[in-house]
């Protein structure tokens, strides 16, 4: 059985090159983009105004900081980190 993915809520910067995802399942998880930029078509996120400018795409299925450079759901939910695990309680 293939696990369902959930759907992205919301998506914030954090220093350096990480994004905070949040799930509409309620669970969130920390990506980094540090290993993006080594490639072309995701080189200008070393700009810190333009890496700030991401955004959920229609839907929750990705997040994209313009028409070139985006990322889907499950990238994000599979690669990333649960934060869980980087701050335990």
């Amino acid at each position: 059985m293939m696990e369902t993915i959930p759907r992205i809520e919301s998506v914030h910067p954090v220093e350096p090159m990480c994004l905070l995802v949040r799930f509409r399942n309620g669970e969130e998880r920390i990506y980094d983009c540090a290993h993006l930029v080594s490639r072309p078509d995701f080189e200008l996120l070393s700009i810190p105004a333009l890496f700030r400018a991401v955004r959920v795409d229609p839907g929750g299925y990705g997040i994209s900081w313009n028409d070139d450079m985006d990322l889907s759901e499950y990238e994000l939910w599979t690669n990333g980190l649960p934060v869980a695990k980087i701050n335990p309680t």
